[in-house]
C-alpha cells in the first residue's frame, strides 16, 4: 500500500512537472528538431515509417515468433495427425512457403523501392548496389531496385542551395570575385554533391567545382545508422548471415562515410596526380590523365580541379556497343554491372556465395547467348569474342571505304543520287573503324593504371565506374586520338606494403598458371576462410577472379560443383577492394567484346612490388 502510494505521488509531482515545463519543453524541440541530431532524427523516424509497416507484414505472416503463424501451424499439425500423416509434407511445406515468400516479395518490394525514390540520397545508392550485390537478394526487389542505375538523384537549386553554399566554404562576398563564370547547371549529379563547370577570374582556367550538398553531413550518418538497424532485424528473423552482414554492413559505413570527407579526397587526388607525372608511371605513355586540385579553392564540403572536356567512358562504350549491336537500352552502367555481376560473383561469409558464382547461362544478351551455345564444343571465348570483332572491324573498313570512294567522284553527274545519300547516311563509319582501335587501347590503358596504383601505389579509386572515367578530347584538334581522364578520388581504398605483396603473389600466381597447391596457398596468406578450406575450390575461384573467362565458366554445372566443394566464411577486406575494382573494369572489357586476364595485364607490377618489398623472396 505505501509503496502503491509513494508510486502515486511520483506520478502526480511527475505530472506537475511535466505540464509546467511543457512550453519549455516544446520550445527545446523545436530548436533540437533544427540541428543535426535533430534533423537526422527526423530522417530515421520518417524512414522506419515506411519500412515498419514492411517488417510487420513479413513477421505477422512468414515468423514463427507470430501468433498468425503458430496457429496455421497447430491448424496444420491437427490436420496432418488426423490423415494419419503424409509423405510429402516437406515438400508440401516447401511448396507453401516459396509461395508465401513471392507473394510478401511481390506484395512490399514496390513499397521499399517507393520509399528508396522518396527519401532519395543514400537510399538511391543503397537500391544501385543491391541491383548487383551478390548478397541473396529476392528477384522482385533486385528487378526494381536495377532501375536505379539509371537514376539521377534530382540536382539542388544553384541559387538558393549552391551559390550561398560556395560563397561561404570560399569565405567570398560573391563567387564573381573568383570566378569568371560558372554555369548554373551542374555537370553531374550524385547523391551527396553535385558539380558545375566554372571560369577562374585570375588565370581564365575551366574548372569543375564540386559541391557537397548541406544537408549531407547530417543525412549521409543518419541513412547509414537506419540500414545498420534494418539489418539488425535481418539478422535477428534470419533472413541475412551475421558474420556476412556485419563485414558488408562495415564496408558499406566505412565506404559512404569516406565519400563526405572532401579534404581527405583532395589528398586522396593530390597524391594520385603527383604520381601521374612521373615518367615512370604508365599514365603518360598510356594517355591517361588525372585532374589537378586547386588547393586554395578546396574545403572540407568543396573541391576545385582541372576541367576535362568529352564525354564519360559510358557514352563511348555505348556508341561501341549499338556498333557491335548490343541493346544499351537499360544503360551502358547497368550494363558494366550486369557483366560484373554475372563474371564473378563472391558474398564473403554468406550461407551460399552468391547464389551463382560466375556467368549466369540464362542471360538474354546476344553475345552471351553465342558463347554459351559454342562453349559445349570447347571453342574459347577469346575465339568467340576476335571473330566478332573482326567482322565488325571489316565491315567497317569496308563501309568506310565505299564512303570515302563515293565522296571521291560525288561531283561527276554519273554518280546516282541515292549513292551519295547512302554515303552520307554512314560518314561516321570511319571514325567508328578508327575509335575501336582506340577503345581496346583504352580497356588496356585502364588495367595498366589500374593495376600500378594498385600494387604500386596501394592507393586506388575502388569504383572505377563508366561514370567515372572521361574520354579527355582536344577542343582544337578533335581528329587527335583521345585521352582517358580519371575522376572522383571518394572512394579510395589504401594498402600497406605487405598487404599489397600478399595480393601481388596471388596475381602473380594466376598468371603464371601455378598449381592449385601455390594458388590457393596465397589464397589463404591473404586471410580467405571457406568452411571445408578446399584447395581446388580456392584455386578455381582465384582464376575465375584474376583470370581470363573460359568456356567451362558459362557452363551452370560448373558452378554447382564448386559451390558443393566449398563456400566462402570470411573475404578480407584488402582483397575485397582489389578484387571489385578488378571486376568492373573486367566488366566494361566483357561488355565491349575483350576478355582480358587481369593476372596477365598485372604481372609486371605484381614482379616489381615483390621485387622492391621483398626481393629475398621472390617466390
Amino acid at each position: 500500500m505505501l509503496r502503491s502510494g509513494f508510486a502515486r505521488r511520483v506520478a502526480q509531482r511527475t505530472a506537475v512537472g511535466v505540464i509546467a515545463t511543457g512550453a519549455a519543453g516544446t520550445a527545446a524541440l523545436a530548436v533540437y528538431a533544427n540541428t543535426e541530431r535533430g534533423l537526422g532524427f527526423k530522417r530515421e523516424a520518417e524512414f522506419w515509417s515506411r519500412v515498419s509497416p514492411v517488417v510487420f507484414d513479413y513477421w505477422w505472416n512468414s515468423f514463427s515468433s507470430s501468433p498468425k503463424v503458430k496457429l496455421r501451424a497447430a491448424l496444420t499439425t491437427q490436420a496432418v495427425s488426423e490423415e494419419g500423416g503424409r509423405d510429402d509434407d516437406d515438400d508440401d511445406d516447401a511448396r507453401r512457403k516459396a509461395q508465401l515468400n513471392n507473394e510478401l516479395h511481390e506484395r512490399n518490394a514496390p513499397k521499399i523501392f517507393r520509399a528508396m525514390l522518396d527519401l532519395g540520397g543514400l537510399y538511391i545508392k543503397l537500391g544501385q548496389v543491391l541491383s548487383v550485390t551478390a548478397i541473396p537478394v529476392p528477384e522482385q526487389y533486385r528487378t526494381l531496385f536495377r532501375t536505379l542505375q539509371s537514376n539521377v538523384p534530382g540536382a539542388s537549386d544553384f541559387g538558393s542551395v549552391v551559390r550561398p553554399t560556395l560563397e561561404e566554404e570560399l569565405g567570398v562576398a560573391s563567387l564573381d570575385d573568383v570566378f569568371e563564370s560558372v554555369d548554373e547547371i551542374p555537370c553531374g549529379a550524385a547523391s551527396i554533391g553535385q558539380a558545375h563547370r566554372a571560369v577562374l577570374r585570375s588565370t581564365g582556367e575551366e574548372v569543375v567545382i564540386k559541391v557537397q550538398y548541406p544537408e549531407a553531413i547530417w543525412q549521409v550518418p543518419a541513412d547509414i545508422e537506419c540500414v545498420g538497424q534494418f539489418l539488425q532485424i535481418c539478422v535477428h528473423f534470419g533472413l541475412v548471415d551475421e558474420t556476412s552482414s556485419k563485414l558488408s554492413y562495415e564496408e558499406f559505413s566505412r565506404q559512404f562515410l569516406a565519400e563526405l570527407d572532401y579534404a581527405r579526397e583532395t589528398e586522396n587526388l593530390k597524391l594520385v596526380y603527383r604520381s601521374s607525372l612521373d615518367p615512370n608511371a604508365p599514365y603518360m605513355k598510356r594517355g591517361v590523365v588525372i585532374p589537378r586540385v586547386f588547393d586554395e579553392l578546396c574545403t572540407n564540403r568543396v573541391i576545385t580541379m582541372t576541367y576535362f572536356p568529352g564525354p564519360k567512358f559510358e557514352e563511348e562504350a555505348r556508341q561501341q556497343l549499338k556498333v557491335l549491336g548490343i541493346d544499351t537500352k537499360g544503360g551502358i552502367r547497368s550494363l558494366v554491372k550486369e557483366a560484373h555481376d554475372n563474371t564473378t560473383n563472391i558474398n564473403a561469409g554468406s550461407n551460399n556465395v552468391g547464389g551463382e558464382l560466375a556467368l549466369s547461362p540464362e542471360s538474354h544478351s546476344s553475345w552471351k547467348s553465342k558463347i554459351s551455345r559454342v562453349a559445349e564444343n570447347l571453342v574459347s571465348v577469346d575465339m568467340i569474342f576476335s571473330i566478332v570483332r573482326f567482322t565488325r572491324r571489316v565491315t567497317l573498313w569496308s563501309t568506310a571505304a565505299a564512303v570515302k570512294s563515293i565522296q571521291a567522284v560525288s561531283v561527276l553527274p554519273i554518280v546516282p543520287s541515292d549513292w551519295k545519300t547512302w554515303a552520307d547516311e554512314r560518314q561516321n563509319a570511319i571514325q567508328q573503324a578508327e575509335r575501336w582501335g582506340w577503345t581496346q587501347e583504352a580497356i588496356t590503358a585502364l588495367l595498366d593504371v589500374h593495376g600500378y596504383q594498385i600494387l604500386n601505389q596501394g592507393l586506388f579509386n575502388a569504383d572505377p565506374h563508366p561514370g567515372n572515367i572521361l574520354v579527355v578530347q582536344d577542343e582544337t584538334n578533335p581528329s587527335k586520338r583521345p585521352k582517358i581522364g580519371l575522376i572522383d578520388y571518394g572512394q579510395v581504398k589504401r594498402l600497406e606494403p605487405e598487404e599489397r605483396v600478399r595480393v601481388a603473389k596471388l596475381i602473380l600466381s594466376i598468371a603464371d598458371k601455378e598449381s592449385d597447391e601455390v594458388i590457393a596457398g596465397h589464397f589463404r596468406n591473404l586471410g580467405i576462410k571457406t568452411k571445408s578450406d578446399s584447395t581446388r575450390f580456392l584455386a578455381d575461384f582465384g582464376r575465375l577472379m584474376f583470370g581470363c573467362i573460359e568456356a567451362k565458366h558459362f557452363s551452370h554445372e560448373w558452378h554447382k560443383n564448386l559451390h558443393k566443394e566449398d563456400r566462402i566464411l570470411y573475404f578480407p577486406n584488402e582483397l575485397s577492394m582489389v578484387y571489385r575494382t578488378s571486376l568492373l573494369l573486367r566488366g566494361l572489357a566483357m561488355s565491349l567484346q575483350f576478355n582480358p586476364s587481369v593476372g596477365e595485364k598485372w604481372r609486371h607490377h605484381a614482379e616489381e612490388t615483390i621485387k622492391l618489398h621483398c626481393a629475398d623472396q621472390v617466390s
